[in-house]
């Protein structure tokens, strides 16, 4: 995939301003969504749909799929895998979790249940298809948009699925400043980033300066110029 035809999916209308109506119709869409029991029968511990956002959120993140902890607490992020992308995007928890900053929609938005190594399944096929370009389309603020995982980077990166998460995140130069690919912060991450020391050396203090202009906008703010 080309850089232009990767802009293009996530080209935002950012001088659009959020407006009641636009507010009843992301309520409306999230309320769906939360009511969603399509793959009740695949769950095991039953349906409960986790995202987060509102209109006027700049900073989308496109995560994998709630933990158990997530689905207990019904709260993105809510474990020790939020405290890494925390850490890697410089947040604290108050302007993490601000919905009119932050928007967080998962690939799948339940608990998929557990594989055989003990790890979790991959996120339900369903949900990306049925969903996401309805709430993308609600949220017209964004003007960065985080892929935390494989499975969103070969989603909203198809390009990369030809290559390896590490060589499609290495390539992080070469991305539209409106996207960004992360590995899933996840446990399972550690061992990557000890033998990928350049991520956390050189792309996430850009990715931190970006992210700081994003939900902390000055009335004078500008894009920020990827090197």
């Amino acid at each position: 995939m080309t850089a232009r035809m990767t802009k293009s999916l996530f080209h935002t209308s950012r001088n659009q301003q959020s407006d009641p109506a636009a507010e009843l119709a992301f309520d409306r869409l999230t309320t769906e969504i939360r009511a969603c029991a399509l793959c009740a029968p695949y769950l095991p511990l039953g349906p409960r749909p986790v995202l987060r956002g509102r209109p006027s959120a700049r900073l989308l993140i496109i995560s994998q799929a709630p933990g158990t902890r997530v689905h207990q607490t019904g709260l993105s992020f809510n474990d020790r895998s939020g405290d890494r992308l925390r850490g890697w995007l410089a947040l604290d928890r108050e302007t993490f979790y601000d919905e009119t900053r932050v928007a967080i929609i998962p690939m799948g938005f339940c608990y998929p249940g557990r594989d055989g190594k003990g790890g979790d399944l991959p996120p339900r096929r369903e949900c990306a298809p049925l969903w996401h370009a309805r709430l993308r389309a609600l949220l017209p603020a964004v003007e960065l948009t985080l892929l935390a995982g494989s499975y969103a980077i070969g989603c909203y990166l198809p390009g990369s699925r030809m290559r390896s998460m590490t060589k499609a995140i290495a390539g992080w130069r070469d991305f539209p400043p409106e996207v960004f690919g992360l590995p899933h912060p996840s446990w399972r991450t550690t061992r990557w980033l000890r033998d990928n020391p350049w991520f956390e050396n050189e792309a996430l203090p850009e990715l931190r300066a970006h992210v700081a202009v994003i939900v902390n906008p000055t009335p004078r703010s500008v894009p920020y110029p990827r090197r």
